[in-house]
């Protein structure tokens, strides 16, 4: 597991690493990347078996590769900001190493251990899985689309057009680059020990996304002891993407 992980930084001053969603890439991130730059050091990287990094490895960890690309950036202590799979990893190296986070922000968080149980999710899972053995690879990335960016409250003529463009580029991208679903590799049950994350946390979720979101949100929100949540309005699950100005007003409220 010594390949090196696809990944970009700018600035100086406070580390901020900002990791991304399942299926997509770093790029989600441009816009922050551009705006906190300027006054912090920042560091953006694409996950195992996503964009221009390797793929699964046998025994790895999302945790365990963050650690890594830490060791060698040599950034001893950073503020996490993960959107859905980020919040998960973040989540579990916040566990793992807790001296090294210096704050988390977890957007559309999943936990792992968590249990899928929303109706919606599990129906465009099983719709997604159907397209990829019948080897309709178009329906498959409109069923990922329903499900991770237009969500159970939106029809896809509701969602901002470029929105939708933009996630379905990266999702053909993955594609060309020989990576599919959403390996999650070794993982700490963070759904049972959410007493035990003490870093200061902001915990931001969109409206409109689904209630299993909603349920880990409400959870990191009562029992991490350092926690405060934010509802946006208008959003689903891409909250940092598709309410930018308003994801960005937080973050520099969280780290000012």
């Amino acid at each position: 597991m010594g390949e090196q992980l696809r990944h970009d930084e700018r600035g100086r001053g406070r580390p901020v690493v900002f990791l991304h969603p399942g299926g997509f890439g770093s790029a989600v991130w441009d816009e922050q990347m551009a705006r906190f730059g300027a006054h912090h050091r920042v560091v953006r990287y694409d996950a195992r078996g996503h964009g221009d990094s390797p793929g699964p490895a046998p025994g790895f960890s999302h945790h365990g590769d963050l650690r890594r690309l830490l060791d060698a950036l040599g950034i001893e202590r950073a503020v996490l900001v993960g959107s859905s799979l980020g919040s998960r990893t973040a989540a579990d190296f916040a566990l793992r190493h807790p001296d090294r986070v210096d704050g988390l922000v977890l957007a559309s968080p999943g936990l792992s251990g968590m249990v899928e149980r929303d109706p919606f999710t599990l129906a465009r899972r099983r719709q997604t899985a159907e397209a990829i053995a019948a080897g309709d690879h178009a329906r498959a990335f409109e069923c990922v689309l329903r499900m991770l960016v237009d969500g159970p409250h939106r029809t896809p003529e509701q969602v901002d057009p470029a929105v939708r463009a933009f996630f379905g580029r990266l999702l053909a991208d993955n594609a060309r680059k020989g990576h599919g679903g959403f390996p999650l590799g070794a993982e700490l049950h963070a759904v049972t020990r959410v007493p035990e994350i003490r870093a200061r946390t902001l915990v931001v979720t969109g409206a409109l996304d689904t209630t299993d979101v909603h349920e880990i949100a409400d959870l990191i929100a009562r029992e991490a002891p350092h926690a405060r949540q934010v509802v946006i309005e208008g959003a689903g699950h891409q909250v940092a993407v598709e309410q930018p100005a308003r994801f960005d007003e937080l973050l520099d409220e969280f780290l000012g």
